[in-house]
């Protein structure tokens, strides 16, 4: 089916990057009627039930004008000492601004470590989860005190995307001091074109990719179009659009220039790769015969299921599922490590917290962390599945 867009107000879950130099005057340092007019867009959109997350770039940025730091390429400790001082005054930014509107933010330091390893993903993602069921945004940035190598190739782009996916977001968007994708950067060739309507990422899109336009920004065209790879591939659409005026998001609902990324045809399958064919599992968990039925139907695996485990793994690592016949029928991310699955492996879900001491999840794997793998995987509860998947 051809991937169409639509506005703003149409989509379920936004996730929405703003980079430094949108934040940050250097001579000045926060730009408060900027982002006053920024949260007044995150209202609106909540007050339309849309769910947003917002990724924020000007740490080291905000921290490197507190400090008064002359301008100039910062060294790594100096890029960290002026982000322990940025995002202590970022957070108070956001969280004063969007209180006008009674909205409260809830501050979620990370670095892309924290979205690559299963157990910190799943951490991260309950966490943020639970941000926007309380009806918090959650204002994400890169942990640049104890980042390196985020530091110094900038990639706030990147991490947007990571989160994107990790919290099942349908739009990312970029806004940045560019409008949108060029065939060319256009501050160099005065002959690039604009491209509106970008229907899939091919090395000809990446090849259009161009470097940083300014001191405060760490990324570039490149780090975007990665940003997009991600972001689409896990059926994610993405826009590029211009943050310089006040009130951007408002401007593009409103049809001001942009570009956008069609989310790919097929983001199911592509998830189902990433967890059935590219992870090894680290072990197994045999269930009976009434949880093999309720996972063919889309539900998770409950430990009263669960009647062997096997392996030594850790809660986020991959593990196979074995039916009733002793062959795989599901992989998932484990929600438990191997020594705790055991102990509640037969029991119902209200006994964990007495048997562990604590009151763990109620899913030994959840179904939005498992595809069904086995012969009759597209019987059943295959289409929930998918939703899950």
């Amino acid at each position: 089916m051809t991937k169409t867009r639509k506005p703003l107000l149409k989509y379920r879950r936004v996730v929405i990057k703003i980079g430094s130099a949108l934040l940050v005057d250097r001579a000045t340092g926060l730009k408060k009627a900027w982002l006053d007019a920024m949260c007044t867009d995150i209202a609106n959109l909540k007050a339309k039930g849309v769910e947003v997350l917002v990724v924020s770039s000007g740490a080291i940025a905000l921290g490197r004008t507190v400090l008064n730091v002359p301008a100039g390429a910062l060294k790594l400790e100096e890029s960290q000492a002026a982000a322990a001082v940025g995002q202590i005054a970022l957070a108070r930014a956001w969280s004063e601004s969007l209180s006008t509107d009674a909205i409260v933010a809830g501050q979620v330091l990370l670095t892309l470590g924290d979205t690559e390893e299963r157990r910190r993903y799943l951490n991260a993602r309950a966490t943020i989860n639970q941000l926007l069921k309380l009806g918090a945004v959650p204002i994400i940035n890169e942990n640049d005190t104890v980042a390196t190598t985020e530091i110094r190739y900038g990639d706030n782009d990147r991490l947007a995307a990571r989160v994107a996916t990790m919290v099942g977001a349908d739009l990312l968007v970029l806004l940045s001091d560019i409008d949108g994708l060029y065939t060319a950067p256009p501050h160099l060739d005065p002959n690039a074109r604009f491209l509106e309507t970008i229907a899939e990422i091919t090395p000809e899109i990446e090849a259009m990719a161009g470097g940083a336009a300014s001191e405060l920004s760490r990324g570039g065209m490149r780090t975007k179009i990665d940003a997009g790879k991600i972001a689409t591939t896990a059926g994610c659409a993405m826009i590029i659009a211009s943050g310089k005026p006040n009130h951007p998001l408002a401007a593009i609902e409103e049809g001001a220039r942009s570009s956008w990324f069609a989310p790919s045809g097929s983001p199911v399958t592509a998830r189902k790769t990433w967890i059935a064919g590219q992870l090894l599992p680290a072990g197994t968990l045999s269930v009976d015969a009434g949880a093999e039925e309720a996972l063919r139907s889309g539900k998770s695996l409950l430990p009263a299921g669960v009647r062997d485990v096997t392996g030594s793994f850790s809660r986020g690592d991959t593990i196979a599922i074995l039916g009733t016949s002793g062959r795989e029928i599901a992989r998932g991310l484990a929600g438990y490590d191997a020594d705790e699955a055991r102990q509640i492996a037969g029991k119902k879900s209200a006994e964990i917290a007495a048997i562990l001491g604590y009151a763990g999840r109620a899913a030994m794997v959840h179904r939005d962390d498992m595809v069904m793998t086995g012969k009759r995987a597209q019987e059943g509860g295959s289409r929930k599945d998918e939703v899950h998947a």
